[in-house]
């Protein structure tokens, strides 16, 4: 098996709500293979998802019901701790719930929490002992 994740999908209790959310609130354009019950976004190697929660439950052959920490949070990492603070601000903004805000943090770093309409955990960061290029990827020693 290859080392690479090449699709995140999140369960979405509604679809229109969260496309309004990542859409017009953080800016992000919708793939054009997105379909009536499903959104991708493109993000640099990777794709989003956006599927209907129950649906997602159903494919999986999981029960739908639960809440609360998943175990799991998405990163946005960025090139500023300016930039850590304006992301933060443009998902409340959009209707995200700040959850963590940005500070330094154990590791040396500046990051704080958000989540999105249906209570995904993002982190946005800046980690000083990165390099990104140009694309936004993060490049590994």
């Amino acid at each position: 098996m290859q080392q690479r994740l090449t699709l995140i999908t999140l369960g979405v209790r509604d679809l229109n709500r969260s496309l309004k959310f990542y859409e017009e609130g953080l800016g992000w354009k919708k793939s054009s293979g997105s379909q009536e019950a499903v959104a991708f976004f493109s993000l640099g190697g990777m794709v989003l998802s956006l599927f209907g929660w129950d649906a997602l439950a159903e494919d999986a052959g999981q029960t739908p019901a639960g809440s609360g920490f998943r175990g799991i949070s998405l990163a946005y990492n960025t090139r500023s701790r300016k930039e850590v603070d304006a992301v933060l601000q443009l998902a409340e903004k959009a209707g995200g719930k700040i959850v963590k805000p940005a500070e330094e943090v154990f590791w040396g770093g500046y990051s704080g929490y958000f989540t999105d309409p249906d209570g995904h955990l993002f982190e946005v960061a800046h980690n000083p002992f990165w390099e990104m290029n140009e694309q936004g990827q993060v490049l590994l020693p």
